[in-house]
C-alpha cells in the first residue's frame, strides 16, 4: 500500500492515518467538516488535498448510519483500488450496500477494537489500536487483493486481525461493547442528583464501572441505532437479572428466616455467575486470564513518583504486569495497586520497604 484516503477524521479515522502516514504511506484526509480535516493534516496524519487518481485503499471513518452512502459516493467517483470501513456495526451497513446494487468484490467490512472516551482528531493516537484486535468480515465475494489491503492497514497499525461473519461479529460487540456502555451510563446515571456527601465516596469501584459512561452521546446514538435489537435482546436478560436480584433482595429484609435462606441463595447466584463471567475475560495480550498478587504503595502525588516505583521494581528484577491507582478523598496521596506473578510479590514488597516505600498490608 503506498497511498491511502481516509474518509471521516474523528477519532479512529485520525489514529488509523496517523499510524499510516509514520510507515510511509502518502494518506489524503477528507471529511465533510473541512476544519476537522485540515485538523488532523496538521497533527500529521496526511494531507486534506485531494488526490489526483483512484488510491490504493479508501478507509471510510463515517459513523454506521452514513457508511453505506458514504461508501457507494466514493465507489461510484472509483476514487480507489480497495474499500473498507471502520465502523462498530458490520451487518447493517452491508446490506443497505448490497441494496443500492454495489459491486461489493472490492470492499470489506472492517472494526478495530479500540477507543477512547474522548472523540475528534485532537484525542487520535498513531498507537491507538497496538495489541488490540481488528475485525475483518469478508465473504466470498472479497477480492484477495483487497483482503490483502485490509490485512497490511492492521499490520500497519500494529493491531491483531480477527476473522468473523458479520452477524456474529453483530452480536459479540453487542454483548462486550454496546450493552456495557449502556449499564455504565445507567449506573452514573444514579450520580447525577445524589447527594454531594455520597458523591465525595466514590472509590475506584463506582470509578471503573462509570469509566465509559464518559463517552460522546451522539456518537453512541449512532451506534446503537445500528444494532439495537441485539443490545435489546441482551438487556432483556440483564432486566431478567435484575428483578431476581431486587427480589432476593427484598427477602433478605424480610423477617422470616425462610425468605431470608431464600434471598441470601439468589444473590450468591447472581455473584457466582459474575465470578464464572469475569474469569472468562482475556487477560493480557489477549491470553488466558491470570491471578497476580497485589503489592500496595502508598505514594504522594508528586511528580516522578510512579517513576520511581517502576525504577525501583526494575533493579529489584521484579515485572509489573498491571497497574491501578486509587486516589485518597481530600488529600494529595493516592494508593498504587501493583500486580505482579505471585512468586515475585514478597520479592518486590521487600525491594520498595528497603527503599523506603510504605506497603499496605
Amino acid at each position: 500500500m503506498r497511498t491511502a484516503l481516509v474518509i471521516g477524521t474523528g477519532l479512529i479515522g485520525t489514529s488509523a492515518a496517523l499510524a499510516l502516514a509514520a510507515r510511509g504511506v502518502v494518506v489524503h484526509l477528507a471529511d465533510h467538516d473541512p476544519e476537522q480535516a485540515r485538523t488532523a493534516a496538521a497533527l500529521g496524519a496526511g494531507t486534506d488535498e485531494a488526490p489526483d487518481g483512484p488510491v490504493d485503499l479508501a478507509i471510510i471513518a463515517a459513523p454506521p448510519a452514513h457508511v453505506a452512502g458514504v461508501l457507494a459516493d466514493a465507489m461510484r467517483r472509483d476514487v480507489a483500488r480497495g474499500y473498507l470501513d471502520v465502523a462498530s456495526v458490520k451487518g447493517g451497513p452491508r446490506r443497505e450496500l448490497e441494496a443500492l446494487g454495489l459491486d461489493l468484490s472490492s470492499y470489506i467490512g472492517t472494526h478495530p477494537m479500540s477507543g477512547r472516551e474522548k472523540s475528534g482528531p485532537l484525542a487520535a493516537s498513531a498507537d491507538l489500536f497496538e495489541g488490540r484486535p481488528w475485525v475483518l468480515t469478508p465473504t466470498r465475494d472479497t477480492d484477495t487483493e483487497v483482503l490483502n489491503l485490509a490485512l497490511e492497514l492492521v499490520s500497519h497499525c500494529r493491531a491483531v486481525p480477527v476473522v468473523m461473519e458479520a452477524d456474529a461479529h453483530d452480536r459479540a460487540v453487542a454483548l462486550v461493547s454496546h450493552m456495557p456502555h449502556l449499564v455504565s451510563s445507567m449506573v452514573a446515571a444514579r450520580l447525577e442528583s445524589a447527594e454531594e456527601a455520597a458523591v465525595r465516596l466514590c472509590g475506584q469501584g463506582i470509578r471503573d464501572v462509570t469509566r465509559i459512561a464518559a463517552s460522546d452521546p451522539r456518537m453512541w446514538i449512532d451506534i446503537l441505532s445500528a444494532n439495537p435489537g441485539p443490545v435489546a435482546d441482551l438487556l432483556t436478560d440483564v432486566a431478567g437479572d435484575l428483578e431476581e436480584t431486587v427480589r432476593a433482595l427484598r427477602a433478605l429484609q424480610s423477617s422470616d428466616e425462610a425468605k431470608r435462606v431464600e434471598g441470601t441463595a439468589g444473590i450468591e447466584d447472581v455473584l457466582r455467575r459474575g465470578n464464572a463471567g469475569q474469569v472468562r475475560v482475556p487477560g493480557k495480550h489477549g491470553a488466558a486470564p491470570r491471578v497476580y498478587e497485589v503489592v500496595a504503595v502508598l505514594i504522594d502525588d508528586q511528580p516522578g513518583q510512579l517513576a520511581r516505583i517502576f525504577a525501583d521494581a526494575g533493579r529489584a528484577g521484579v515485572n509489573i504486569e498491571d497497574v491501578r491507582i486509587e486516589h485518597a478523598t481530600g488529600q494529595q496521596a493516592g494508593l498504587v495497586q501493583l500486580m505482579v506473578e505471585p512468586k515475585t510479590a514478597p520479592v518486590l514488597s521487600a525491594a520498595l520497604r528497603e527503599r523506603g516505600w510504605s506497603i499496605r498490608q
